[in-house]
């Protein structure tokens, strides 16, 4: 039995907070989930799965309205799942008996961290490097807040020039705190090994690279991407340790493929 049961849309960039996290650690973490569109058709549970045409008449009452990135959506949900996760999102993790759950993804990633604390410190080595790397966790929700605002509204196709204003100076801000930090010749966020703070940093940039799939999007609105190519001139520190972090054998797994393709997208 795992560790720790991860349901979720897929591919997530923040499930592999967690994935990461497990490496280092040795931490058994099970992922379940599928695509968003996908999730529509799955029981939301501890046991999650996909639903037969029969189960889904048969389930009805547990029908809800989908909300952020399912809007419209009907949704099948447990009440032991909405028990457990009372705001009823994913990615939704469980304890091994399924009855405890945890939600966001910075909280998930730190679970694994706690489970996994005797074989990697990735929650630092002592209360003053933990507490600096809540404070990189903390500044990461600000900067996720009105990413995820804006690339939704890329992918509805609703994004706006105050949406994109908002996004863009909430990057800035999280790309210069970054890139101070890491001056002079860090290698990385918080002491001398990678920790929470670094896997964080990598899973939200690299979820915000979805950016480069909708550039056309973005040119017929007059609006400029925001990871645009001279952005890694702006912040050289920042964009060196991301190329780390991918290439890093318990990164490598989960971003490479995913970063590579954004890529591609950008340069096409």
């Amino acid at each position: 039995m795992a560790d720790l049961r991860i349901f979720s849309y897929l591919p997530n960039p923040r499930v592999w907070k967690a994935t990461i996290a497990a490496r280092f650690c040795g931490v058994d973490v099970e992922v379940r989930g599928a695509s968003g569109k996908e999730l529509q058709d799955w029981l939301w549970d501890y046991d999650a799965r996909p639903l037969s045409e029969q189960e889904r008449q048969s389930l009805s009452s547990l029908a809800c309205q989908g909300r952020v990135g399912l809007t419209g959506a009907q949704l099948f949900k447990t009440d032991d799942f909405l028990e457990a996760q009372p705001f009823g999102n994913v990615p939704a993790a469980f304890g091994p008996d399924g009855t405890i759950g945890i939600f966001e993804s910075n909280s998930i990633m730190r679970a694994v961290a706690r489970l996994g604390e005797a074989t990697y410190p990735l929650y630092g080595r002592d209360t003053y490097e933990a507490s600096r790397i809540d404070s990189f966790l903390d500044v990461s929700l600000v900067f996720a807040r009105d990413s995820q605002i804006y690339l939704l509204a890329l992918s509805a196709g609703t994004v706006d020039a105050a949406i994109h204003a908002r996004a863009k100076e909430a990057f800035a801000i999280y790309a210069s705190g970054l890139e101070r930090a890491l001056s002079p010749r860090r290698n990385t966020l918080v002491g001398s090994g990678v920790t929470l703070a670094d896997i964080c940093f990598a899973a939200e940039l690299a979820l915000f690279m979805n950016e480069h799939a909708r550039a056309g999007q973005l040119s017929q609105r007059g609006l400029e991407r925001i990871l645009h190519p001279g952005v890694q001139n702006d912040y050289p520190l920042l964009f060196a340790h991301f190329a780390r972090l991918v290439d890093h054998e318990h990164f490598r797994l989960d971003l490479k493929p995913y970063v590579e393709k954004l890529l591609s997208k950008a340069a096409a």
